[in-house]
């Protein structure tokens, strides 16, 4: 009878324990989550963060504050959200450039792929080589056949040394055997202006940035760097379609959080980010930039960041491309 007893208490003692435990857990999310976005208010990167953001922030019933972290092509922000403590209050929007930095700057102080966790895939989009309307050159073909008759005489524009739309460049000059001269700006904007007024011949950008221009006849687009043709301009061939297959980039948008994050938490945003991307309106929204919307897995995920970080460390190796 005494053991019966001893049994019966030591089994309460241990649901009590275990209620009480689910009663002082605090419930994700506990308070506000900071997503840190490495660049500036206003760009890609940000307004597609804050797209998401909003919707993450009614699903989860806390606010979502976008951060701005801007500097070395994401690495500060990055840096800063792995040093974050992993409870999931703290999230980064990564890009393509992340992966790019691991070679451009051999000595950050963290490893993007291991110091942090994958959460999903969100959106990707296509960049798009265009030249000013000036350039006697109506497609790709002869846009390579006129670069191979000038070597070193047609220049390209990009938004900065190191940045995915430089080493496209570098990847076409690779591919296609030509020898277009770099012309780095700070900012996708100012070379767009340039471009349009004739002060430099060619840029890779991302569709986004270039599509109304392309539309209103002030650029001539050559190809997108996607394997398929974009939603957002099916008329733009792709790279391989137009004569130049190898030559593919997509820039992409995905969130991550510092390693060690819990596997339920990372379950639930991967979960959460998903139902939103699926949503119609969202994808309505996201289409307006140019992008599609991209949910994965966080396994998904990871084997893309592995894989275009060994794609960019080779291209920055063979091109010699570097950030000064």
């Amino acid at each position: 009878m005494r053991r019966c007893w001893l049994g019966t208490l030591v089994s309460l003692v241990l649901v009590w324990g275990s209620s009480a435990a689910m009663v002082h857990a605090d419930p994700y999310p506990s308070k506000p989550i900071h997503l840190v976005v490495g660049y500036a208010a206003g760009g890609s990167t940000d307004v597609v963060a804050r797209i998401v953001g909003q919707q993450l922030s009614e699903v989860l019933g806390q606010p979502v504050v976008i951060e701005n972290r801007p500097g070395a092509g994401g690495s500060i922000a990055s840096a800063q959200v792995a040093r974050s403590a992993p409870d999931g209050h703290t999230i980064f929007m990564g890009t393509i450039a992340n992966t790019i930095n691991t070679s451009l700057y051999p000595k950050l102080p963290f490893d993007f792929a291991t110091d942090l966790a994958p959460i999903s895939l969100v959106a990707t989009v296509p960049n798009v080589l265009v030249v000013n309307p000036e350039v006697p050159a109506a497609n790709l073909k002869e846009f390579i056949a006129l670069a191979k008759s000038k070597p070193g005489q047609i220049n390209f524009a990009s938004s900065g040394a190191g940045s995915s739309i430089h080493l496209s460049g570098e990847l076409f000059n690779m591919v296609a055997q030509v020898q277009l001269v770099h012309v780095p700006y700070k900012g996708s904007a100012p070379a767009v202006v340039d471009l349009i007024s004739g002060q430099v011949q060619s840029m890779f950008d991302n569709l986004s940035s270039s599509l109304p221009y392309i539309k209103a006849g002030k650029l001539r687009a050559l190809a997108v760097t996607s394997p398929h043709r974009s939603t957002a301009a099916p008329d733009i061939p792709t790279m391989a379609e137009a004569g130049l297959p190898g030559c593919e980039v997509t820039s992409w948008f995905a969130l991550v959080a510092p390693a060690k994050t819990p596997q339920a938490i990372v379950a639930r945003l991967n979960e959460e980010v998903g139902r939103i991307l699926a949503d119609p309106r969202v994808k309505a929204r996201l289409a307006e930039l140019g992008a599609d919307a991209a949910p994965s897995t966080p396994e998904e995920l990871a084997a893309l960041i592995a894989s275009e970080t060994r794609k960019w460390a080779g291209v920055i190796k063979a091109s010699g491309a570097s950030i000064e």
